[in-house]
């Protein structure tokens, strides 16, 4: 396997991802460091996929009324450093030099407020679906990118249900944690 990755992390950009501005970061700490992946999913509505809802609310651009269920939603402001769609495509909202607003209220191995130190990876999918195939290849690729790029992260990666328990539950019951690491050991760079 070559030594040159498909993606590249250039400047706190990942090269190869579709970039679209999200106005809903601030800047990261001072002298903190990239060290979790944290993986989420997301669906706007819930469990329904495609249309183009969760990049307008990572903008703050979705229209509440579109949906009954944005209303619930209405007025947060939240964001991801990457979002991978079904079809493995993927999208970045925030530089990683930045604090995405992706973890809320959150502890990693006793160090609290998870969005000063990591890298927030949604994934388009809900806690009742399988990911797809597509979805899983992405995400070791951009793992293993963010592993090299960021040396720290080395084997810290958490679902935002590791970070927050009792209060999130994602990426769920269907995200498959083994096949996932499998994969990533294979890819290694």
């Amino acid at each position: 396997m070559s030594n040159v990755p498909k993606l590249q992390v250039v400047d706190g950009v990942l090269q190869g991802a579709r970039f679209i501005a999200s106005p809903n970061f601030n800047q990261r700490p001072d002298y903190t460091d990239i060290q979790l992946v944290v993986i989420h999913n997301i669906s706007l509505p819930p469990s329904q996929f495609g249309g183009g809802y969760i990049e307008q609310f990572f903008q703050n651009k979705l229209d509440w009324n579109a949906h009954p269920y944005f209303k619930t939603i209405e007025g947060m402001q939240v964001s991801a450093h990457l979002l991978i769609l079904r079809s493995g495509e993927i999208l970045q909202f925030v530089n990683f030099k930045d604090r995405a607003w992706h973890a809320g209220r959150s502890t990693y191995m006793a160090n609290p407020e998870c969005n000063d130190y990591s890298i927030g990876i949604e994934l388009e999918g809900s806690d009742d679906q399988d990911f797809t195939e597509q979805q899983y290849q992405a995400l070791v690729e951009v793992v293993a990118i963010l592993q090299y790029a960021y040396p720290k992260i080395k084997s810290h990666i958490a679902g935002h249900s590791d970070i927050a328990p009792g209060r999130k539950t994602d990426p769920g019951p269907h995200f498959q944690w083994s096949y996932f690491r499998d994969q990533l050991k294979q890819r290694k760079i």
